[in-house]
């Protein structure tokens, strides 16, 4: 299709590698981000070697990797004595899937992608929050006009793009979060040369290092009721989290001692249900979470964000109209992302079951067994 002006609504991980895919594309790209200034807030993020191929496909893979940890191994333990259930050997991901498995600070990634968008040359807008989209016209907040010829929407669960779709708002999952960062102290050391996690009936504690291994990566879940409030920087309470896991391995107490008083947050996990599609003509086309809204049980949330990305620049620059490219976006993508979307909310009650003894004997689902990692954004049919 012709170099159209496409505009970006959203500056998180999805929309951000979309932009840099469609600006290396030739596109001519805007993106509007509604905060005052480019600082991706949260913690961790995963990114597993299908998600790290979409960045091999746009150079940056060498140097995210640098800026995260690339783990050799990880464990799953019992949330009472602390046995290993189950071991996972990620010390061959480069070479089993020609891409490596990383962890890595959320901060330290969006400045990775801020800087190739700007290289790129694309029109990157803050305080540009869009309060409606009328046919391909983002409006903004302060009454300003985006004009361009497709709206990508990629402004993440609350997303006012995925309005033109439903009306709905997202649902509570009946699970609440905690997440810390802490310096890994001798106390902590075990735990970030061997990241994973505790499980146990309802709860679940998750580890993992970032920034040279400095930093341990502390998240821990729960199922509640009562609390729907959603949000990365809700303060909380230490308490909260001794007495939520009140029996649980030394380990965890650990890190519970670990956690910072001050710098402790808590959010509650909302999710969408799958849309049918994610396109609306050739007008606007959604991604990552605006489109697929998932809990993060699975691991995937940030990955199925990068493959949309990719696989939807694939089809703009291969397309003779951008109508044609939504729809061939929409039959590569949409399968997928909505099996992971399930996926991810099933393995809530598996890895939070009561017979936790028996997780990863018999009958694992992640991202391993079910072939997740093998999928390749650059070169799937689009």
């Amino acid at each position: 299709m012709s170099k159209a002006r496409i505009t970006v609504v959203g500056g998180g991980i999805g929309g951000f590698t979309a932009a840099i895919a469609l600006l290396r594309q030739g596109f001519a790209v805007t993106l509007l981000e509604a905060a005052p200034a480019f600082a991706e807030v949260g913690a961790g993020v995963t990114l597993s070697p299908n998600a790290m191929k979409g960045y091999v496909h746009l150079g940056l893979a060498e140097r995210i990797a640098a800026a995260g940890v690339e783990p050799a191994r990880q464990r799953i333990q019992h949330w009472q004595d602390g046995r290993l259930i189950r071991a996972i050997d990620r010390s061959d991901m480069r070479t089993r899937y020609g891409a490596p498995y990383v962890y890595i600070h959320r901060a330290d990634l969006h400045a990775i992608l801020v800087d190739a968008a700007t290289e790129a040359g694309g029109a990157l807008l803050t305080d540009a929050g869009v309060v409606a989209v009328e046919g391909t016209t983002a409006i903004l907040h302060d009454g300003r006009r985006v004009e361009g010829d497709l709206v990508i929407g990629a402004d993440g669960l609350k997303s006012v793009v995925r309005q033109l779709f439903e009306p709905e708002a997202a649902h509570f999952t009946g699970h609440i979060v905690w997440r810390a960062l802490a310096p890994v102290t001798p106390a902590l050391a075990d735990l970030a040369e061997w990241p994973g996690m505790h499980i146990g009936p309802g709860r679940m504690v998750v580890r993992y290092p970032v920034r040279g291994s400095q930093i341990l990566n502390m998240v821990f879940f729960a199922r509640q009721d009562g609390w729907t409030q959603d949000g990365w920087t809700i303060p909380a309470e230490r308490s909260d989290l001794e007495t939520t896991f009140q029996g649980w391995a030394p380990e965890v107490q650990s890190m519970i001692a670990a956690a910072p008083e001050g710098r402790l947050y808590k959010w509650a996990i909302n999710a969408r249900k799958p849309l049918s599609t994610w396109i609306i003509e050739d007008k606007v086309a959604l991604l990552g979470d605006a489109a697929h809204a998932m809990t993060p049980f699975m691991g995937q949330g940030a990955a199925c964000a990068i493959e949309d990305a990719i696989v939807l620049s694939r089809a703009l620059a291969d397309s003779g109209s951008a109508g044609a490219a939504l729809k061939r976006y929409v039959a590569a993508r949409h399968e997928r992302a909505t099996f992971i979307q399930q996926e991810s909310n099933a393995n809530a009650d598996r890895l939070q079951a009561a017979n936790t003894e028996l997780f990863g004997l018999e009958g694992l689902r992640n991202e391993d067994t079910l072939g997740l990692l093998d999928y390749d954004c650059r070169t799937v049919p689009v």
